[in-house]
C-alpha cells in the first residue's frame, strides 16, 4: 500500500490501464460526487459485508481508493495488502482535499 498526493494519483491513473478507482465512502457521502470512474458500492463501514465485497475483486488489478480524509481508504488499503493484493494507493486528503473533476454518481 502506498500513500499518494493528488498529483501522482493523476499521473497514474491516467497512465495505468489496469486502474480499478474505489470510492469507501457512504452512500450520503457518494451521492456528493464522486471521482470520475469510481466504484461506489463499497462502503468501508460495512463490516463483513466490505471484506467479503473486496474478496470478490480481482487482485490482479491496481487499486486507486479514497474517501473523505483520506482514514478510511488508508485503512480500507492496508486491509487490502492483507488480503493479497498486489498494487493498493491510497488517495492522502481524500475528497476534501480533491481539486480534480467529479461528476454525480449513477444511480
Amino acid at each position: 500500500m502506498k500513500n499518494i498526493t493528488q498529483e501522482e494519483w493523476r499521473e497514474k491513473t491516467a497512465q495505468d490501464d489496469n486502474a480499478v478507482i474505489l470510492d469507501v465512502r457512504t452512500q450520503n457521502e457518494v451521492d456528493e460526487g464522486i471521482i470520475p470512474g469510481a466504484v461506489t458500492d463499497m462502503d468501508f463501514y460495512e463490516g463483513q459485508g466490505f471484506i467479503e465485497k473486496l474478496n470478490n475483486l480481482d487482485k490482479s488489478k491496481n487499486y486507486y481508493v479514497y474517501c473523505r480524509s483520506g482514514n478510511r481508504s488508508g485503512q480500507a488499503a492496508q486491509l487490502m495488502g492483507q488480503l493479497g493484493f498486489d498494487e493498493v494507493y491510497n488517495l492522502l486528503g481524500g475528497m476534501n482535499e480533491w481539486d480534480g473533476e467529479t461528476v454525480d454518481a449513477e444511480d
